[in-house]
Order: structure tokens, then C-alpha cells, then sequence
């Protein structure tokens, strides 16, 4: 007979790799998120989405709820600095380590090495294709 632990491991192996689209703060436009969403779901993965208007906290609630693999934030207000250091230092507390965070929308070529230190694991700017973020995502995961 398997251990418990083991059967959890076994059925994680087996089951789509699951992403959690977010859109935090105060933007309202959404239509980036779900042509990635879409791509992601083409691709075979689960995606869940937490709507508009999410705090960091929310986000990283969800993405612990939903025990997701990787994790990607839309962001077009200009606020992803605060915002994904805030979510990147929630991840970490929450031993999420392991989880890939991820970032698109407006983000400055000035802010790209700010945003990698902190610990996103890549920035999709505009004119990203959604191959482009599949590929990134697929190898990410199948490597981990």
C-alpha cells in the first residue's frame, strides 16, 4: 500500500499544472490576462483567475487555496513595483518559494532588473506573445 504523502505526489504529477492569473490594484482592464489565460488553457494547464481589483494578499490566498503552480500578474496602472514586492515577499512567507511569479502589461525597460531581483521569475512586455509566455511557463515548470 503507498503512503498518503505519496499518493498526493503521484496525482500532482498526473494533473494539468495549474496557473492563477491576477490583476491587482486599481486597473480594470483585463483583456491581456485572458488572451494569456486563453494560450495557457490551450496549452493544457488549469487556469484560475481572481478577477479584477485583487491585493496582493488575495492573490497569494488564492494561489495557496488553489494549491497553484505558477503564478501571473497583469499589471497597466503602473504600480508593479510596490505590488509585486509586496506579492513576491507574501509568497515567500508563505514558504511559495517553489512557485513562479510571473508579470506582463506596462512595465519600463527601467524596471525589468528591479522586478527580477526581487525574485519575478520573468517580465512580459507589450508585444510578448502568448507563445512566447507558454514556452516560458511549460519549460519553467517541467524543470522544477
Amino acid at each position: 500500500m503507498m503512503h498518503p504523502e505519496r499518493i498526493d505526489d503521484a496525482a500532482r504529477s498526473e494533473r494539468p499544472r495549474r496557473v492563477l492569473i491576477a490583476k491587482p490594484g486599481l486597473d480594470g482592464h483585463d483583456r491581456g490576462a485572458l488572451v494569456v489565460a486563453r494560450a495557457f488553457r490551450d496549452a493544457g494547464m488549469e487556469v484560475i483567475s481572481t478577477g479584477l481589483r485583487r491585493t496582493p494578499e488575495q492573490i497569494i490566498e488564492a494561489a495557496l487555496q488553489e494549491d497553484v503552480d505558477a503564478i501571473g500578474v497583469s499589471i497597466l496602472s503602473g504600480a508593479h513595483l510596490p505590488l509585486m514586492r509586496r506579492l513576491v515577499d507574501l509568497a515567500r512567507e508563505q514558504g511559495m518559494q517553489d512557485v513562479p511569479i510571473f508579470v506582463g502589461g506596462i512595465i519600463p525597460d527601467q524596471d525589468i532588473d528591479t522586478l527580477l531581483e526581487l525574485g519575478v521569475a520573468a517580465v512580459f512586455q507589450p508585444g510578448a506573445s502568448t507563445q512566447e509566455m507558454t514556452e516560458f511557463l511549460t519549460n519553467r515548470l517541467n524543470s522544477s
